[in-house]
């Protein structure tokens, strides 16, 4: 009896061990369509299935956590992070989309050929865009390339532009399908000033000092000169840049050295003060009121300033 007791108490822990720590599937499964498909798994295959009622579709699904590359996901898959299209094609075994993709992992890469649809990791940029019958549904594919180890890079216009990079020239390029344009990014890294192309990014913390019509800036034809405000307290800014958190408008007057707007504002940065005068048409920072209305010739545009105090 002590014996068969022993063994039950051990089936009993170990049955709840096993159930308080479920066991991670991997490999592959079947689920129905309308289920989630679990982080880092692909749909390999999806076809007509009597068990899933209300969609009548099944997929078969992939554990990636372990593989570089997979030659036939359909294309109603979820793509996991840092996997990219390299191939697109008609697939029967794939139901709904009839289209199956090539996956591959980028791992130790710096440079690799993906079709048009596909992601765009995070840090990479398309240096080249071309018609390719591999890549179906689009017929354009695309080379990338990482700017990990890079200051400069020339790009075609429909990259995504990386964190901290700005556009400092655009001109037309046949090599880039699409837009037929290419853009020169550089990417900020000790620079306080720097002139790109309206079409630019503004790094967080920069503003536009100046917009002038720049030939070098096909598509828009329009350049800033952007100065970063990091060390700054007050500055003159063209009224199309963007305002840093915590900085004021006190004055708004016209300035030919803004194309596009004409207008300029003179900022200050609030650091100790606890009142100041604004312009109407400038942010009130967060603990701020305005405590007064006025008109004013010094506020172009509104002709109004505001009296501003900190509560």
């Amino acid at each position: 009896m002590t014996v068969v007791l022993l063994m039950l108490g051990m089936v009993t822990a170990a049955s709840a061990q096993a159930h308080a720590t479920p066991q991670r599937l991997t490999g592959s499964a079947t689920i129905c369509s309308n289920s989630p498909v679990p982080a880092g798994w692909v749909i390999t295959g999806a076809y007509n299935s009597s068990s899933c009622t209300g969609t009548g579709v099944a997929y078969t699904i992939t554990d990636t956590s372990n593989l570089t590359s997979l030659s036939a996901v359909c294309s109603q898959s979820p793509i996991p992070g840092g996997w990219v299209i390299t191939g697109a094609y008609n697939n029967g075994g794939c139901i709904g989309t009839g289209v199956s993709y090539t996956l591959v992992k980028i791992t130790t890469q710096s440079s690799i050929t993906v079709c048009s649809q596909s992601p765009i990791p995070p840090g990479w940029v398309i240096v080249n865009a071309y018609n390719n019958s591999g890549c179906g549904g689009t017929g354009v594919g695309y080379t990338l390339n990482s700017v990990a180890n890079l200051s400069s890079v020339t790009a075609c216009s429909q990259s995504p532009i990386p964190a901290g990079w700005v556009i400092t020239g655009a001109y037309n390029n046949s090599g880039c399908v699409g837009t037929g344009v290419s853009y020169t990014l550089v990417k900020i890294t000790t620079q306080s000033s720097i002139t790109v192309c309206s079409q630019s990014p503004i790094p967080p913390g920069w503003v536009i000092t100046g917009a002038y019509n720049n030939g070098s800036c096909v598509g828009t034809g329009v350049g800033y000169t952007l100065v970063d405000s990091a060390n700054q307290t007050s500055l003159t800014v063209c009224s199309q840049s963007p305002l840093p958190g915590g900085w004021v408008i006190t004055g708004a007057y016209n300035n030919s050295s803004c194309t596009g707007t004409g207008i300029a504002y003179t900022l200050v940065k609030i650091t100790t003060q606890t009142s100041i005068t604004v312009c109407s048409q400038s942010p009130i920072p967060a603990g701020w009121v305005i405590s007064g209305s006025f008109n004013s010739g010094s506020c172009a545009g509104t002709g109004i300033a505001y009296s501003i105090r900190r509560v």
